[in-house]
Parts: C-alpha cells; structure tokens; sequence
C-alpha cells in the first residue's frame, strides 16, 4: 500500500498535478505553469516539517493542545493577501507559535523560519483559485500556496490533522507514532528479503562454481535485489519525514543494502545477452507485481528458458582478492568462468604469476566451502 502511493505521488509530481483528497476519493486537478512544483522542492518542504526541526514541534504542540492552526511561510509577494493582525517580529520559537495559535488568524514566519513576523493575520487570496477543501482555513491555506507558491500549513482543531500546501501539492503530514510503525514494518521486510537474496546468491554460487549454470536462479538474485530496491524507493517519503527519528533506522537500512546493486549488476552483467545498461533499464521499468514472475526477469535478460552455455564470470571472481584490472584480463584471454576455473595450474601461474594464482585458488575454494 505504501509502495502504491508513494508510485502514485511521484507519478502526479512528473505530471505536475495535484492530489486533492475529499471524502476519502482522490480528484486530479491540472495545475498552472506558475503553480507547477518539482519533486525536489516537495521533497525539501518535508524536511522542514520532520521530527527535530523547530517548526515540526511547533505543529505538535498546537496538535497537542487540540488547537487549530494556519502558518504561512513569507515570501515578496506574500504581503498583497495580508488583512488585519498585528507585526510580531520576534525570534520564532515552538512556545511562542503556540500562543500565538490560540488567535485565529494566520501566523506568518520569515523565509528562513526564524523569526515570526505577524499573528492573528487575515489571508486573502483570489476566491476564484480552485479548491476542494471544505473548511475556511484550508481553503485560505490551499489558495494562498497556489497563488502565492510559498508553504502553507493548515493544522485542523476538530480532527487534529496537519495539511500541507505547497504551489500545486497537498499532503497529509502524518503522525509520528504512525511514521515509525511503518518504517519498522519496512525494517522487517527489508531483514527478511536479506536473508532470502544471501541464500540464493549461495545457491548461485554453487551452480556457478560447478559448471551446472541455472538461468532461473540467477533471476531470482536479480528478483530478490530490484525488490529490495522497490521497497526501499517506497519508503522515500516516510523516511523523509522522520526527519532525526529515522537515524537509527536509515543506518540498519544502509547495512541491509550493502552490497546488493553491486552484486546485483554483476548478475545481470553475466547472464544477460544485451548489455548491463540496456537490461537495468528494462528491468528496472518492471513493477512489483511483474518482478515476482521470474519470466519478466529472464526476459530482460534477453535469455530464455534454456541454460547458458556459458557466461563471463566477473561476479564470482569479484569475490576474490583479485583487482579489477586483472579480472577484466582473464575473462578478455579465457572469455568465460568455465574456462578460467578448469585451468591448469601451471597455465595459470603463467598468466597471473604464482603469488596471485594461489590467492585465486584459495579463494575459489573458500566459494565452494561456503
């Protein structure tokens, strides 16, 4: 679910559109060019508002003291929509925006969030700039965003949820409790699909090292590694607006993957019949559902069904102490792994000199025993 709409949010950023949520339905609205937001920018405006930053437990207090809330970011053009209210310009801080909260007009915060600039504020966009929110305060906060294309944040008294609003985008910022159980649920995947990718890189391994070259178990590294992947791209978002609170989590997600796109393409370098770009590509186009069928993967590797009579071998010898340099000249003079692993010692001493041909040996067969 998670995955859906993450997909989703990035796929109406490339179109420059807008999610508008009302009675749990979703409508797209096309946007204008001077509406229009990157996903950079959208991503950058979640940074602001994560775990840890001054203006994220601002929003938390006033949720916390079931307060409703209306805070706009300033910006030149900004001060054409300002009615009534009074100047604050004071230093910005989460005890002072909770008072000020208890008015009910907007606050308006300096471009750099440090300073709060007015209260209880008037906001008077152009009536005719479409919304499909229903209280005042969201519409005021979803038309000033697109007008004015600076944050607005619009924090619901009855139902305690926190909208934002920038230039074409409106999302549900969501509950940090509610972030972290998602993100240790993602956790727990991500540990699980470890151990089922290290298990089929052995079995590879295997197949590999004994000359018995499967094309379906290499599909299933490559399966296991792009869904890891998959999951991984789905949890953008989430791990955005931890914010500080993701740390801990973002280092064990970094262990996890370790390895994986490396190990990953040298599978696909080895197995596939294009090119390691060309098959990424193909691959990578794949959705979740598709990369469970091992078919789709094979395909994308140009192979089918029968086994390879043979493949380079840089994946299992990128396991060994040997450099790049050396692995790229034995597979250019021997041009496969069958070849290389059924030399002779004394034809491969020549060729890598004694030290670095017992290294290799000994390494090969460290491989095997695991």
């Amino acid at each position: 679910m998670e995955e859906e709409i993450t997909k989703k949010i990035n796929k109406e950023i490339e179109k420059k559109t807008i999610i508008i949520e009302k009675n749990n339905k979703e409508t797209i609205v096309e946007l204008k060019p001077s509406e229009k937001a990157s996903k950079e920018e959208f991503l950058s405006i979640l940074k602001t508002v994560s775990p840890g930053t001054s203006l994220r437990n601002s929003i938390d207090h006033i949720v916390d003291a079931k307060k409703g809330g209306l805070i706009i970011i300033e910006n030149p053009k900004i001060y054409d929509i300002l009615d009534g209210g009074f100047r604050v310009n004071t230093r910005f801080t989460p005890q002072k925006i909770l008072e000020l909260s208890k008015m009910d007009g907007a606050i308006v915060l300096s471009k750099d969030m440090r300073r709060i600039l007015y209260a209880n504020v008037t906001l008077t966009p152009d009536p005719k700039i479409s919304s499909q929110e229903t209280g005042t305060r969201h519409k005021a906060a979803e038309r000033t965003a697109k007008m004015m294309g600076t944050l607005a944040i619009a924090i619901s008294e009855r139902r305690n949820k926190i909208h934002l609003f920038y230039k074409n985008f409106r999302y549900n910022l969501r509950q940090k409790s509610e972030i972290l159980r998602r993100a240790t649920e993602t956790l727990q995947i991500l540990e699980k699909q470890r151990e089922l990718f290290d298990t089929n890189v052995e079995r590879l391994n295997y197949h590999e090292l004994y000359n018995d070259l499967n094309i379906t178990q290499a599909a299933k590294v490559i399966q296991k590694g792009k869904i890891m992947d998959k999951i991984l791209d789905s949890q953008e978002l989430t791990l955005i607006e931890l914010g500080t609170e993701a740390i801990a989590i973002k280092l064990r997600i970094k262990e996890l993957m370790k390895g994986i796109e490396k190990e990953t393409n040298h599978v696909i370098a080895d197995y596939t019949k294009l090119n390691l770009r060309k098959s990424k590509n193909l691959l990578d186009n794949l959705s979740y559902e598709e990369l469970l069928d091992t078919d789709n993967l094979i395909l994308a590797l140009a192979q089918d069904q029968n086994t390879p009579e043979s493949i380079k071998g840089s994946r299992i010898l990128s396991k060994t102490k040997l450099s790049d340099k050396s692995i790229g000249e034995l597979i250019k003079q021997f041009k496969d792994l069958r070849t290389i692993l059924n030399l002779e010692k004394e034809e491969m001493e020549n060729h890598l000199g004694k030290e670095i041909s017992l290294v290799l040996t000994k390494d090969l067969e460290r491989i095997k025993n695991q």
